[in-house]
């Protein structure tokens, strides 16, 4: 029931109608220092834009701000400082995901082309290094595991930008 209600907010992202103030190719020249803090501290930088999306109001945060199953189930109440930064070290793609939709729903912002594309590319690689993986088993090939591990970890990479 619930994954059917995020299916459902994601089909209505789609049409909504409010853009991006700056469109993700055009955001490393719309404010390069943060972008670089981001680079070397990625936790930091989605610690602090979580606290900034919830208006620096942690009552009202939730663990993967509501979005997966876990959230409301990890005692965010009673620590959600903690909670937060565990989140963010722990679950860092997540983290930034979970920020990303909860401004979209929010301000009503459209899914983009350009992140269209990004996920479908991830999704992509990750059903690739799937069967990689599976042939693997089944042949026995340690060159093709190590292909699907790598498929893994590029998809991963893609997942966070």
């Amino acid at each position: 029931m619930a994954s059917q209600q995020h299916l459902e907010k994601m089909q209505l992202r789609q049409n909504f109608r409010n853009l991006w103030h700056t469109d993700l190719m055009g955001t490393i020249q719309a404010d390069t220092p943060y972008c670089c803090l981001a680079f070397w501290c990625g936790p930091c930088v989605s610690y602090l834009l979580r606290k900034r999306a919830l208006y620096n109001d942690m009552s009202r945060y939730v663990c993967c701000a509501g979005y997966l199953p876990c959230s409301g189930r990890c005692g965010e109440s009673r620590c959600p400082e903690f909670c937060l930064a565990t989140e963010v070290f722990c679950c860092f793609g997540n983290s930034v995901a979970s920020t990303r939709f909860l401004l979209q729903d929010e301000f009503n912002i459209q899914t983009t082309k350009c992140d269209n594309c990004i996920i479908g590319f991830m999704f992509c690689l990750q059903q690739i290094a799937c069967i990689f993986s599976i042939v693997a088993m089944i042949v026995g090939s340690e060159e093709i595991s190590e292909a699907s591990q790598l498929l893994s970890c590029l998809a991963e990479m893609v997942y966070c930008t």
